[in-house]
């Protein structure tokens, strides 16, 4: 019976000191901040000091809901995402594009953001970066806060040698006046019977982004709508920019060859060296690597876009999402608020040396200046649309196994122009076919 006596007596008092911890543990918890995790994709060295100078700021004003800053990659992120999505251990917030987050949205893994946006948000961000990030049931998959837009860089020294003027907003070249100019740049300087400076370079290599974007201007869709599917079609309007391309590489010889095998970023520095009189097709945000790298004596400018039937090219917006699965949905967004705030947006636009969404940052002075072609740039927001390929079921798969591959071949001379495409007419079409029946539209 004593036996029994104590026996009780130490369960009670173990399960009152269980109690006890466990009250205490709560009550810790209870103090300790709300962590957020926050994967950027931030990369050049003036855009991460902007990152981490905005997540250090938002700790020091909320120190009960506070950041964890995570260094994402490019090159690794969709995999990283689809695995988080699938095992549940999300990011709060997320650094990405808008081609590719409009995927993930058919799918199912990011939250509807639109009842969470204050007034100023909504009203202030322009048009035509909602409309990349926006369901036509109105859900808002992402907060869009960069435009990525393509521009053309010429070398100011070797445009007036030859004695070429640049083109201007009000005067802008057509693509035929930039490859009869192309073709005049292109020189054997030393006389040795190889070219040392030719007019163009175009970074070819995955080249899906540039020749879409860019044939809008030609009337080029790619994606149309036929018995309420998507199909490919490489007319007569797709084909026009491909030929202006080829012909530049085989029959004008003024596009450097080695335009194939390189991307806009590994050219720049042949650009700076003075091998290309101008790059065309690359992103804004290559300014900044010719400001910080480029030889003092080295005068470059920005053209224009180009003119076709119009100039109009297309739009890319980096995003910051919320996934569905986050469990601090509002905390998050307080955060993408105060991230992407006027003030904030500003800096990381102008860190990154791309075009700011939000339209009281365009209206800034240091966005409207013409030593680093800012003034050219923000001309250029009014020619930005929207491509016809968002939210199409199987895009990221379509354009690295069919369109980059395909390209790649017509730019190296292995296939015509027809022949090209055809292939991609009919590849192309059996890679939506089968996401048609499995994804839901966006």
């Amino acid at each position: 019976m004593r036996s029994l006596t104590i026996l009780i007596s130490c369960i009670v008092v173990a399960s009152l000191l269980f109690l006890f911890v466990f009250n205490q543990k709560t009550e810790d918890r209870s103090d300790q901040p709300t962590k957020l995790r926050f994967v950027s994709l931030a990369w050049q060295e003036q855009a991460l000091a902007t990152n981490h100078s905005i997540v250090d700021e938002w700790n020091a004003l909320h120190p009960e809901i506070q950041v964890d800053y995570v260094q994402g990659s490019w090159n690794s992120i969709y995999d990283y995402l689809i695995t988080s999505f699938e095992t549940g251990d999300v990011p709060d917030v997320f650094h990405y594009e808008s081609g590719i987050i409009v995927d993930f949205a058919v799918r199912g893994y990011l939250t509807n953001l639109a009842p969470m946006l204050s007034d100023d948000t909504k009203h202030d961000i322009l048009d035509i970066a909602w409309s990349s990030v926006t369901r036509s049931n109105g859900e808002v998959v992402g907060i869009p806060f960069l435009i990525e837009s393509l521009v053309t860089l010429y070398n100011r020294d070797a445009f007036e040698q030859a004695r070429i003027v640049a083109p201007t907003a009000s005067n802008p070249w057509t693509w035929d006046e930039l490859m009869s100019n192309a073709k005049h740049l292109t020189k054997d300087i030393d006389g040795d019977g190889n070219i040392d400076q030719w007019g163009v370079g175009i970074g070819l290599r995955s080249s899906a982004n540039i020749i879409m974007n860019l044939s809008i201007s030609f009337g080029g869709s790619y994606f149309y709508k036929e018995n309420n599917a998507y199909v490919v079609r490489v007319g007569e309007p797709e084909r026009k920019l491909l030929n202006v391309i080829h012909r530049s590489l085989y029959y004008d010889n003024s596009a450097a060859p080695s335009s194939i095998g390189q991307t806009g970023a590994n050219m720049l520095p042949g650009f700076m060296s003075g091998k290309f009189a101008m790059l065309v097709g690359i992103g804004a945000w290559a300014r900044q690597q010719l400001v910080e790298n480029a030889p003092k004596s080295f005068r470059w400018g920005v053209i224009p876009p180009l003119k076709a039937e119009n100039q109009n090219t297309g739009i890319s917006t980096q995003t910051l999402s919320i996934p569905k699965k986050s469990k601090r949905q509002k905390e998050a967004m307080a955060f993408i608020e105060f991230m992407l705030n006027s003030q904030n947006a500003a800096r990381l636009a102008k860190s990154d040396w791309m075009l700011p969404a939000r339209k009281s940052c365009l209206a800034m002075k240091e966005f409207n200046t013409s030593p680093d072609g800012w003034d050219v740039v923000t001309n250029g927001v009014r020619f930005l649309k929207t491509g016809s390929w968002l939210g199409v079921p199987g895009y990221v798969e379509w354009k690295s196994r069919v369109v980059n591959p395909m390209l790649q071949e017509l730019f190296a001379n292995r296939l015509s122009v027809d022949e090209a495409a055809r292939r991609i007419e009919v590849e192309s079409n059996i890679v939506l076919q089968r996401h048609q029946m499995r994804d839901p539209q966006w």
